[in-house]
């Protein structure tokens, strides 16, 4: 019976490893269940015993995945929130946003490049069902972040925020996922796959990207 039980955990693992593998290669869309079973070297019918959809697998690989990471980035943003002065306040919540996803790593706690690539291809390829299940796995995070960041710049507009934390987002998709261009473009003066530079250089520009908001709210008043 044990036998059995450690069999049927070790199918569930290939196959949740496969999947993440395949959509983050190929998006949702493209992947069948049996393209999932397959990579797995399983059956298709061991992917509906466990999972019963595609939708709920990914459901699954996504959660195994975040659930850690947005545990410690909450952590982390209890703390920076406790920081009284508001420029060291935004500074350390950025920073806790950040981190977490440098410092995962792949090994199912939401950091690695090949989750980061599938979090990024399956956000720009649309399907209806990898929109809300992203939608489910981070917004609630997010919306934390975002009020977290609207009190330590007074008067910015809710348009900007939501704005340059997109582009924060984005900026943290590509330095997980080509870390490579740096190191290329600088002819190897500046390494790409320096986590704690890349983590400064992410957090520090989107600090001033986030103060200017309030800069320009302090302007409109004048």
């Amino acid at each position: 019976m044990r036998n059995m039980s450690t069999r049927q955990g070790n199918v569930r693992e290939a196959l949740l490893e496969a999947a993440a593998r395949l959509f983050s290669h190929n998006g949702y869309s493209a992947v069948s269940m049996r393209g999932i079973a397959k990579a797995a070297n399983a059956n298709v019918g061991s992917l509906t015993y466990h999972f019963g959809s595609k939708a709920n697998l990914l459901r699954e690989v996504y959660e195994r995945h975040t659930a850690p990471m947005n545990h410690r980035r909450m952590e982390l943003l209890g703390e920076a929130r406790r920081i009284q002065n508001p420029d060291e306040r935004l500074m350390a919540i950025l920073r806790a946003y950040v981190l977490p996803a440098f410092s995962s790593s792949s090994e199912h706690d939401g950091g690695g490049a090949e989750f980061t690539r599938m979090r990024a291809v399956l956000s720009a390829e649309g399907n209806q069902d990898a929109r809300a299940i992203i939608a489910g796995a981070f917004d609630a995070t997010s919306r934390a972040f975002l009020e977290a960041i609207a009190e330590c710049v007074p008067g910015a507009s809710r348009e900007g925020l939501i704005w340059r934390s997109q582009f924060l987002l984005g900026a943290l998709y590509y330095a997980l996922i080509n870390p490579e261009r740096v190191t290329r473009l600088s002819d190897g003066a500046v390494e790409g796959t320096d986590r704690e530079t890349a983590i400064n250089q992410i957090v520090e520009a989107s600090y001033a990207s986030f103060r200017s908001l309030a800069a320009e709210a302090r302007q409109a008043a004048e």
